[in-house]
């Protein structure tokens, strides 16, 4: 019977072992970048801007149609007296008579002129679309960043349980080091009592950490659309506590003013601002097209006949000109062009609060991250003074020169090093993620082949 559970616990670990999927950085962002709804949305909207603007070019072509007909009457006559032309009685005979006909026309027509509205709406048309291709980019760029916060949040989550792991087991250690001592009489029962507290806190914290790593593990699924229930091994060549290339990504940073004209080159949401206020700018003279005189010409051929074998025995060939002056349209058309210049105004204030906030977002994330690199550099030093503080703290109590809580004290201090080094370390990357954003120089395209 025991080899029996034995060997189902170890058919049991060996299934959810397999059942694992590993997860890296590179492919959590492949899946946001197809999963991502706000993103898949985008691109719906993207083909219908493609249509608008095919439709656009098409308002210059000629229209052309087909139509054919048939119609069929009887006209029944019973007779009788009638009068003639002169009032005089006469007998008409009954009569009956049918009439069939059969028709076929086709033609179309073309805008010649309309106050140049044709060809504002081509471009007003492109305009948006290359608009909406800009906007798709930044949704792109900002799902990189989001989805590596998101990975770096496990990762600075893991490397918390593991400080919180090791504090247990130094605190587990040193009580059974204490209960030996109390029993022999060198260390006294509250020093006993004191450290069992300790070590039981030391326990909770390493709960309350894995509680934490799940969660973020959590957050991560949910925000790609996976199955919460299934398990992921998240697996990363990226080091948060220990990352090699920490001087580089200090020094990859100009100054402001620099940063700020990359940003206005590169930022793909300013770039689609700017194309929305041509596309504005064009629809200004669409609605000015109205004041103008419109030129529109037409085309046809028609044929009818009695019998379909006779029906192209006869043809109608027709061309049209027709030239309509606006005289008065209700102040409709006005109405169109304050809109339309209402429009053209809003969106250059938009582009200017864009401006605005790229700015504030490059100086206030340059001075963020000048404050975390400076903590980053602080808080190394900090553990190395804690480690020293610690050691030396164990070792004049192991020797009876010093109390038992400066050893607990200076425990805690060392733990709190470690959790700090470790959240600076991830504000750091964040920050930097956040400025490149900013700055536009975040990629995605790696992540699309």
């Amino acid at each position: 019977m025991k080899k029996l559970m034995i060997l189902i616990l170890t058919l049991l670990i060996t299934t959810v072992s397999f059942s694992q999927t590993d997860l890296t950085i590179e492919k959590a962002i492949q899946i946001a970048l197809q999963k991502n709804s706000a993103l898949v949305k985008a691109k719906y909207n993207l083909e219908s801007s493609k249509a608008t603007v095919k439709s656009a070019y098409g308002n210059l072509l000629p229209s052309f149609g087909v139509s054919s007909g048939w119609s069929w009457s009887k006209i029944e006559d019973s007779g009788g007296s009638q009068l003639d032309y002169l009032g005089n009685p006469i007998t008409v005979p009954a009569t009956s008579s049918d009439t069939r006909n059969y028709s076929v026309s086709a033609g179309g027509s073309v805008t010649l002129f309309n106050g140049l509205a044709n060809y504002a709406n081509i471009s007003s048309s492109e305009e948006n679309y290359d608009a909406a291709k800009l906007n798709i980019d930044k949704y792109k760029k900002d799902i990189v960043q989001l989805t590596t916060v998101y990975y770096y949040t496990i990762l600075k989550s893991e490397a918390l349980l593991k400080v919180k792991e090791e504090n247990f087991k130094y605190n587990n250690k040193l009580l059974e080091t204490i209960t030996e001592r109390n029993k022999l009489g060198s260390a006294p029962v509250a020093d006993l009592y004191a450290q069992q507290v300790q070590t039981g806190t030391a326990e909770v914290e390493m709960i309350r950490a894995q509680n934490n790593v799940d969660a973020a593990k959590n957050t991560l699924i949910n925000y790609l659309a996976l199955d919460v229930f299934s398990e992921y091994n998240f697996t990363s060549e990226i080091d948060i506590v220990n990352d090699s290339n920490m001087d580089t990504y200090i020094n990859e940073f100009e100054d402001i003013s620099s940063m700020v004209k990359a940003a206005l080159m590169n930022r793909s949401d300013y770039l689609g601002q700017q194309k929305t206020l041509l596309s504005a700018q064009d629809n200004i003279t669409i609605a000015q097209g109205g004041f103008w005189p419109s030129l529109t010409g037409g085309y046809s051929l028609s044929t009818s006949s009695a019998a379909v074998d006779k029906l192209f025995d006869r043809k109608v060939w027709g061309v049209n000109l027709s030239l309509n002056f606006p005289i008065f349209s209700n102040f409709n058309t006005e109405t169109s062009v304050q809109y339309a210049k209402v429009n053209e105004l809003s969106a250059q204030e938009d582009l200017k609060a864009l401006e605005r906030q790229i700015k504030i977002e490059i100086k206030q994330g340059y001075l963020d991250f000048q404050a975390v690199s400076k903590a980053l550099e602080v808080s190394s030093k900090t553990v190395i003074s804690a480690s020293e503080n610690r050691r030396v703290q164990y070792e004049r109590y192991s020797l009876g020169s010093g109390t038992f809580l400066d050893v607990l004290q200076s425990d805690r201090d060392y733990q709190n090093a470690l959790s700090l080094r470790i959240e600076a370390e991830f504000n750091f990357h964040s920050v930097r993620q956040a400025l490149l954003n900013s700055i536009g120089k975040l990629s995605y395209k790696e992540y699309e082949n």
